[in-house]
């Protein structure tokens, strides 16, 4: 068997965006596995209405390849939508157009669905990976991982009935709309869209707690959005590992938040609702958290506590909605011993998104959306996938396939002056 020069665990956006400039790259071969049976890109969270919160151009490929056959402009002209667009003057588009647009990519690509891959391991012998795809055996000189990150729900409300995380909503969506109430917990994008669509399709009563202190906006100034670029993840990457842990969490309002169209539509709901006098039967009720819940024959009893306040509370829903994040998956069932872990025991993941593995491993190991801790913020957000996705390709092909920039933002990260010490009278 001729081992692949790449393969790629998962067909989300960031490794069909590697499938994607990886194609037509001469003498690469490459094979793309994914366990579902087709191209999938949060199902559960298809709301009517819903767009991306990144423009069109954060496309599989644009960002590096703009006259790219598989590019978004490119997909529009297959379908004769141009002119449609055009006039549209949409900068986001609907969250349904860019999953119906990577289905139209990955049937052009070396996708292949209905193959998971059960683990991973070294071959001394073929000098290659031994990918087990569903009892297939499969040889590949490198692997690049875009398994995506899991649903997470607080370990006090797991195992409870009538507790839905987020990204099943759509699936539980009847069942929500009929209840008696519901309460959403969290307050990021996904808490706030879950919170409208109940809002404009229920009458009864909707809550939508969180701990944070406010309904809080997305930074989305110009100069803000700078931290999704190359350079920020650059400078990250230099930074000492107590600071980038303690910088992921404060930058909260990068990527936890709520867009500001999503807060004026929630708002605009409430007060149509007022009209003709009275209040709409919702809570919005920050600076809340959940510190213990059970079960009932009602539904779900909630402990609240009011952070700045300090006062708790009980509460009894019919249903809760959890749109509390997610969060990376466990890969040891995996790799197995494969790869080497830092001392928190995540992965040590290089400039070239090369994750280091054990002594004695020759092929090249690589990492998708697995590396906030040593890149970033910018890790899961689409704007960043194509650089990626280029910056991986570079590296397996160990040429430039794919020309780069080297500056990519206005801003200068860290300190480049003088090398004057602190404190000198310079």
């Amino acid at each position: 068997m001729t081992p692949l020069d790449l393969a790629g665990i998962g067909v989300g956006p960031f490794n069909l965006s590697l499938a994607a400039l990886a194609d037509g790259v001469d003498g690469l071969s490459t094979a793309f596995f994914e366990r579902e049976p087709g191209f999938r890109w949060h199902p559960g969270m298809m709301i009517d209405g819903t767009t991306l919160q990144v423009p069109f151009l954060a496309d599989l490929v644009s960002l590096v390849e703009p006259a790219h056959p598989l590019s978004f402009l490119s997909y529009l002209r297959a379908h004769d939508r141009l002119f449609p667009f055009y006039f549209a003057e949409k900068f986001h588009i609907p969250r349904a157009e860019y999953d119906d647009y990577c289905r139209w990519a990955a049937r052009r690509l070396p996708c292949r669905f209905d193959s998971p891959v059960e683990s991973v391991r070294w071959s001394d012998t073929e000098e290659a990976f031994v990918l087990d795809v569903g009892g297939e055996r499969v040889l590949a000189r490198s692997v690049v991982l875009g398994v995506g990150t899991g649903p997470v729900l607080p370990e006090l409300l797991r195992g409870l009935d009538r507790v839905t995380h987020s990204a099943q909503y759509l699936a539980a969506r009847d069942r929500l709309v009929e209840a008696d109430d519901v309460t959403v917990i969290g307050s990021g994008q996904s808490g706030a869209e879950v919170f409208l669509d109940l809002l404009r399709r229920r009458r009864g009563a909707v809550r939508w707690l969180t701990r944070t202190r406010a309904f809080a906006p997305m930074e989305y100034s110009k100069l803000g959005l700078e931290q999704f670029t190359p350079d920020y993840t650059r400078y990250f990457r230099g930074l000492a590992g107590p600071v980038r842990a303690a910088l992921v969490p404060a930058q909260w309002q990068l990527h936890k938040a709520i867009s500001a169209e999503t807060i004026a539509e929630i708002h605009d709901e409430l007060y149509r609702r007022t009209v003709g006098g009275g209040w709409p039967d919702a809570t919005l009720a920050p600076g809340v958290e959940v510190v213990a819940a059970t079960g009932a024959p009602d539904g779900v009893r909630l402990r609240l506590r009011h952070v700045d306040q300090g006062t708790t509370s009980s509460l009894r829903t019919t249903e809760v909605v959890c749109a509390t994040g997610y969060a990376e998956r466990d890969l040891g069932g995996l790799l197995g011993d494969l790869p080497a872990h830092d001392d928190e025991g995540k992965l040590v993941v290089d400039g070239d998104y090369r994750v280091a593995l054990r002594p004695g491993v020759a092929g090249r190991l690589y990492a998708q959306n697995a590396e906030r801790h040593t890149h970033g913020v910018g890790a899961p957000d689409l704007g960043l996938a194509a650089w990626r996705a280029a910056t991986i390709l570079n590296s397996v092909c160990g040429r430039v396939v794919h020309r780069l920039p080297e500056r990519t933002a206005y801003t200068t990260f860290g300190f480049t002056g003088d090398s004057t010490t602190e404190g000198s009278a310079t």
